[in-house]
């Protein structure tokens, strides 16, 4: 498993590379089918540490979690058991889902785009309609069934994911609603 592990305008010692390789490894081999790299990231945040921790699992799916505290070492710890209890909670059905799905994962190519936020108040109407477009992205859609969907969403713990429905290979979106249970827009299902 490859591991790439930085900090954001910080320095990483080497003793903390080795702590967060043997404690990562450790926890995915309990509850990961065959991880293939982790992406950690160490940043200052006011007085304390933030780390975010995403692994990429051989099924294509990915899992990401984040931990806060006071010392370094306690965030990466935060994280970790976080990403340990995601796992843990999928365990099984990230198994049968490895086991019932013969290729990996497809994923189609796609564009995100970060729009500036409107700066006048709510009395005054906008100079144009058009918005201003201040970040593009490549993104990736996977093509999934919607109980896959779910399971990747809460696994990247995203707020929505857009896939590609398996079943007729239209666009298609999971969500977290306000009431705590999931949304599923089909626009195939429309009529």
């Amino acid at each position: 498993m490859r591991y790439q592990i930085s900090g954001r305008q910080i320095d990483i010692g080497e003793a903390l590379q080795t702590h967060v390789r043997g404690e990562l490894s450790a926890a995915l081999e309990k509850y990961a089918c065959r991880p293939t790299d982790a992406q950690v990231v160490f940043a200052r945040e006011g007085h304390g540490f933030v780390c975010e921790v995403t692994v990429h699992l051989s099924t294509g799916l990915t899992a990401q979690s984040k931990g806060d505290a006071a010392e370094i070492y306690a965030a990466f710890d935060s994280a970790r058991e976080r990403m340990e209890k995601q796992l843990r909670r999928y365990k099984r059905r990230l198994k049968d889902h490895h086991r019932e799905r013969l290729q990996p994962v497809e994923f189609a190519g796609g564009a995100s785009y970060i729009l500036a936020a409107s700066e006048t108040d709510e009395d005054s109407e906008p100079e144009s309609l058009q918005p201003i477009i201040i970040a593009e992205m490549p993104t990736r859609i996977p093509r999934l069934t919607v109980g896959e969907a779910v399971m990747q969403m809460e696994l990247a713990g995203a707020p929505l994911l857009v896939f590609r429905n398996e079943k007729d290979s239209g666009l298609n979106v999971v969500y977290r609603r306000e009431d705590g249970n999931i949304g599923w827009i089909d626009p195939a299902a429309s009529g």
